[in-house]
């Protein structure tokens, strides 16, 4: 049966599109050429942590979602998405292979009149002068006069209750006004409200600013963080009494580093684009300096600890608790957790970890032991230092039974932990 849409790349972008497709009674299909994902997801279960659980992906194939490995299904659709996934490289640009290889795939099926739309992070001018050759080239169509094309950077927010993909704006920028307006006619089918930006490098540039803000005022804090352990001060009081001024404010808190999908990506670095001068947003920069000094942080505050209470690292059961970069999920991507038992480890701690929404963790390779009963856990670790607040975890309880406890998320009431 010929779908409306397809969704090329199914993982932490790819998978929420599809669900709000099909919940507005789309009909979806969903392209990867991995086929591991294929087969989880036709056996009703979710190929990635985080994004959408098994019966999320049941509801969906209910629903008529199809998931396929047939490149000739990108041949039968009004509108085609691309979400494939853009890791940083080496140098810190973003690695598009998958967006080629997705743009390849697509274009050799590419009908006219389709509406072709990019979601994955890129830098500004990507659209323009990397995708849009690779469809022209691949098809023998031209964009703006034979199909549409238009950037819409995601927005999603796994786990989060209150801004689902129906009420939350998405932002679109198309190649010209035709193909802003045929971005607009789709997405307007799945969410309440929908913003034009001026075209795609405005809206591939809403994504670097948005992502950029999160990191900057994350650094702001995590030095608060560190200069107010240093003053005796509690930022964690600062923080909640600086949320009550109602204009020019925005909370941010700190934590054992920064996780997530959404990497900081500096626009100084534009590969595609040759009137680009070459020179990083220096704030960005050391924003990114910053957080990535914040494991060590945690590792410094945990051995001065055990030090004032007459322990060493070296030979110290060290319970880590929440393992996963966001609270209440499974997902684990660039989480600090792993670098922090790595550097642990290395030291001589004996390490353990606690987490309800992960079975088997490892490091290097190598299997952590998984405490079965918290209280026991923490009651016989030397130190116990909670990484993430999933809202299982009773932490009044748990300060009372910990020998030590370090609160890296400020969720302990005021004085029944040492707090970041």
């Amino acid at each position: 049966m010929p779908a409306d849409l397809a969704v090329i790349g199914l993982g932490h972008l790819g998978l929420p599109l599809a669900q709000a497709a099909v919940a507005a009674g789309i009909q979806t299909v969903g392209y990867d050429t991995d086929p591991r994902a294929f087969a989880e997801l036709s056996a009703g279960r979710t190929p990635v942590e985080g994004p959408l659980t098994a019966s999320d992906i049941r509801r969906m194939l209910s629903g008529g979602f199809r998931p396929t490995t047939n490149q000739a299904e990108l041949g039968r659709v009004r509108t085609a998405v691309i979400c494939a996934p853009t890791p940083l490289g080496p140098d810190r640009t973003l690695d598009l292979t998958g967006v080629g290889d997705a743009a390849r795939a697509l274009a050799a099926r590419l009908r006219p009149h389709t509406t072709v739309l990019l979601e994955s992070p890129v830098h500004p001018g990507t659209t323009e002068n990397f995708l849009l050759p690779l469809l022209e080239e691949g098809s023998g169509l031209r964009g703006g006069r034979d199909f549409h094309l238009a950037y819409s950077p995601t927005r999603v927010d796994p786990g989060n209750r209150t801004h689902v993909y129906a009420n939350t704006p998405k932002v679109i920028g198309g190649l010209t006004p035709a193909c802003t307006e045929s971005a607009a006619a789709f997405y307007s089918r799945l969410t309440d409200k929908v913003v034009r930006a001026r075209g795609p490098r405005e809206a591939e540039m809403t994504k670097v600013l948005e992502t950029n803000f999160r990191h900057v005022n994350i650094a702001l804090v995590n030095e608060m963080a560190v200069l107010c352990h240093d003053l005796g001060v509690d930022l964690w009081d600062v923080i909640r009494c600086a949320e009550t001024k109602p204009f020019g404010f925005q909370p941010f808190r700190p934590g054992p580093g920064v996780g997530g999908h959404g990497v900081p990506v500096d626009p100084g670095y534009l590969p595609y684009n040759s009137r680009t001068p070459g020179h990083p947003l220096r704030m960005i920069s050391l924003a990114q300096e910053i957080n990535d000094r914040m494991p060590q942080y945690v590792i410094q505050r945990s051995a001065t600890l055990l030090n004032e209470h007459g322990k060493s690292v070296r030979g110290a059961r060290i319970l880590l608790l929440g393992v996963t970069y966001k609270p209440d999920l499974a997902d684990q991507e660039a989480s600090p957790a792993r670098e922090i038992a790595t550097r642990l480890m290395d030291m001589g701690a004996q390490i353990g970890y606690h987490d309800p929404h992960v079975l088997d963790w490892r490091v290097r390779e190598l299997p952590v032991p998984r405490a079965d009963s918290l209280y026991e856990a923490a009651s016989s670790a030397d130190l116990t230092v909670l990484l993430q607040h999933h809202r299982t975890y009773d932490l009044q309880g748990l300060a009372v039974k910990a020998q030590l406890l370090l609160d890296t998320r400020g969720a302990t009431p005021a004085g029944a932990a040492h707090r970041l």
